[in-house]
């Protein structure tokens, strides 16, 4: 680790570093949310809206931050969010990633928009420590037997979960990739979507143009079941927003729920996922996990999705701040931050382990 990633304290330093040192094309692709990116501000605004009311006088001397996640165990309530085509931000680019996910003992989350293959992702996870967990992201596009084959290449590679994004009937409209002529930049692939002969993301302007054919608007519940009955993996739901979507996707066979609003990059004006989280909570009333992303940078943050009844964050544009600056280095260390501040949190908090984070934490 070099001297200035190791001296960097917190997750705003590596976002600053990141927008000094990545060319515009990336930069403003990672950065960016929908329209006039309100929701983008607003994701990370509300969490500090929320006062934590700590209890005092307890015996924190002896803390974990371990946390069950999806059934299993993890270092800390936290996984690595999907975020697409990571070789831009770091030639290792989701191997970095997988490493350094391995190596804090907390699950990745691995977009079908990757620019490596579940394949060598997995592969650089296991070497790392060989229970590593890694959860595939999807989308429904038009091409069905493709969906299927990547929902098994998944399964066959070790994933444990599929996570399907349900908020992308169409892409938001991302002014600033426009403006750039966002497209798959040449050399790199995104090679879990691409077909011979078929259209590979390399030209258009915009993900709206470049990105067209990775989804499909006539996506609905129907599909959501075929996908749950084509792969023996339990599937999480990402994107909910409302109540009513999060019981249904329930009731339908989800085995968790994950509260997003694509960071702020679809719907421009939805609400902050924080402001969601409660209803999607109450709707789910403990019959499966509830997860929840979008502008966590503190582990003040993930006590306080603690305290509103997340099971764990997750956590994507911070990831690749680290990528840009230091590859796995750097992913290593945003993931360091994030288990140190939440540990102090917990003792700040009178709290020795997740259990103890109620909702009494938080008052309106």
């Amino acid at each position: 680790m070099g001297a200035e990633i190791g001296e960097f304290l917190s997750l705003d330093d590596f976002e600053r570093h990141a927008l000094a040192v990545l060319p515009t094309m990336p930069r403003d692709y990672y950065r960016s949310g929908a329209w006039a990116e309100t929701t983008l501000a607003e994701n990370r605004a509300a969490w500090d809206r929320l006062r934590i009311w700590y209890r005092v006088m307890r015996d924190v001397a002896l803390r974990t931050s371990r946390a069950e996640l999806m059934g299993r165990n993890a270092a800390m309530p936290l996984c690595v969010a999907p975020t697409a085509l990571q070789r831009m931000a770091h030639p290792d680019g989701e191997l970095a990633t997988a490493r350094a996910a391995a190596g804090a003992g907390v699950p990745m989350i691995l977009s079908s928009l990757s620019s490596t293959s579940v394949e060598e992702v997995r592969a650089a996870a296991t070497s790392v420590d060989p229970a590593a967990r890694t959860w595939m992201q999807m989308y429904i596009g038009r091409d069905r037997g493709a969906v299927r084959a990547l929902a098994q290449r998944a399964h066959a590679a070790g994933c444990d979960a599929l996570v399907l994004t349900v908020d992308t009937p169409v892409w938001g409209i991302r002014e600033r990739d426009i403006r750039n002529h966002f497209r798959v930049p040449d050399g790199m692939r995104i090679v879990h979507l691409e077909r011979a002969g078929g259209p590979s993301g390399h030209e258009g302007r915009g993900i709206h143009e470049a990105l067209a054919w990775t989804i499909d608007a006539s996506l609905t519940w129907k599909d959501f079941e075929w996908l749950r009955d084509s792969s023996p993996l339990p599937v999480i739901l990402k994107g909910i927003c409302r109540a009513e979507d999060a019981a249904r996707g329930v009731e339908l066979g989800a085995q968790g729920i994950l509260v997003s609003n694509h960071g702020g990059r679809q719907l421009d004006g939805a609400p902050a996922t924080v402001d969601a989280l409660p209803h999607c909570v109450d709707a789910v009333a403990g019959r499966v996990p509830v997860l929840v992303d979008g502008g966590v940078r503190r582990g003040t943050d993930v006590l306080r999705a603690l305290a509103l009844g997340a099971q764990a964050v997750c956590v994507g544009r911070p990831v690749l701040w680290g990528l840009a600056a230091g590859g796995e280095a750097g992913v290593a260390r945003v993931l360091e931050i994030l288990a140190h501040e939440f540990d102090v949190t917990l003792a700040l908090a009178g709290c020795q382990c997740v259990s103890d984070v109620t909702s009494d934490l938080l008052r309106p």
